[in-house]
């Protein structure tokens, strides 16, 4: 996220959401071991097998409006479980508290996001467990969910020369919302599909239960998948390369690009994409493999960790392009 922190001379400088943590919050966990200073995407209390993690939503940022409050439900739901899934724990119970107005909470659009909550709850066995209510001129959640478990998959455990994995498919989320914003237009069967994948992300669920027997370090793709892949091993002298032909998109993204002659790699590093990314060490190659048939789950290799000595980038063919000129989705106000 980025914040305007005002200063005394009238100046004002941006701050993102890990320089801001790192300033101002960051020392207040340091006697917390389960908050994980505060940089890993769940708190884990190992003596109690408890794991937590929290995700807010604002209309006009993390979803463009509410006039689907039965879409934006299953959006804001299955974002929020996909953490703990990322860190091999099932999700459990999940609160939820909401803020909105007579406007937008309707007798209509209530019954609406109830029973997509309820399609929800049936769908990944989790229970609403409470929640708070307020008025705001926005529509605004809070997600709070809750699993046990006696271990969890942390950020920066990579290895040296580790695989990077992906989960399902990039990019479909990026044109769904493009089109949602009318940026493009496409025939309505295309655009019924990736504004599904916007809203309905095929968040890879079953995974949890086998990520923990091959995986080093792991997290969900949320804000993008070099910006997420960067703040997996950013506390280790790890640098990683990721080969950009081999990064799954689906066949409907791959036709709109061939068609409109567009460049993969701009419609791959925006987030939405609530897959799982997670670092193996190639002797888990066959594995993993066997496992993903199993579940019928795809998962595909798309890097490798490199030594910090390297630097993190893109790999077309045989050209390296620099990552941080590919970032992901930040926060504004």
């Amino acid at each position: 996220m980025l914040y305007w922190i005002k200063l005394p001379k009238k100046l004002e400088i941006i701050m993102n959401e890990y320089q801001l943590i790192n300033k101002y919050f960051r020392k207040l966990s340091l006697n917390n071991i389960p908050a994980k200073k505060l940089n890993d995407d769940v708190f884990f209390d190992k003596s109690n097998k408890l794991v937590i993690s929290v995700d807010a939503y604002n209309e006009g940022v993390h979803f463009p409006n509410f006039n689907h409050p039965d879409l934006v439900a299953k959006k804001v739901i299955r974002s929020s479980i996909s953490d703990l899934i990322s860190k091999g724990v099932k999700p459990k119970y999940y609160f939820i508290s909401g803020s909105g107005n007579k406007k937008k909470f309707t007798k209509k659009n209530l019954k609406k996001l109830s029973s997509s909550l309820m399609q929800e709850q049936n769908r990944f066995n989790i229970k609403l467990s409470g929640g708070d209510t307020t008025f705001s001129n926005k529509v605004n959640f809070t997600v709070t969910v809750v699993g046990f478990s006696n271990k969890i998959i942390e950020r920066n455990k990579a290895r040296l020369n580790d695989d990077i994995y992906i989960t399902g498919n990039i990019g479909d989320s990026y044109l769904g919302l493009r089109l949602i914003k009318g940026k493009i237009r496409l025939s309505p069967k295309q655009k019924k599909y990736f504004v599904s994948k916007y809203y309905i992300p095929e968040i890879p669920f079953k995974i949890f239960k086998n990520i923990n027997k091959f995986a080093n370090t792991s997290m969900d793709v949320s804000d993008g998948l070099f910006s997420d892949m960067t703040k997996l091993i950013n506390k280790q002298n790890l640098n990683y390369e990721i080969y950009l032909n081999q990064v799954p998109i689906s066949s409907q993204l791959n036709l709109y690009l061939k068609k409109n002659k567009l460049n993969k790699l701009n419609y791959i590093h925006f987030g939405d994409d609530y897959q799982i990314l997670f670092t193996a060490s190639p002797k888990n190659r066959k594995l993993i493999k066997s496992i993903a048939s199993k579940i019928n789950q795809k998962i595909t290799i798309i890097g490798k960790i490199l030594s910090g000595k390297k630097r993190n980038v893109i790999k077309i063919d045989n050209k390296s392009l620099n990552i941080s000129d590919f970032k992901g989705y930040n926060h504004s106000f």
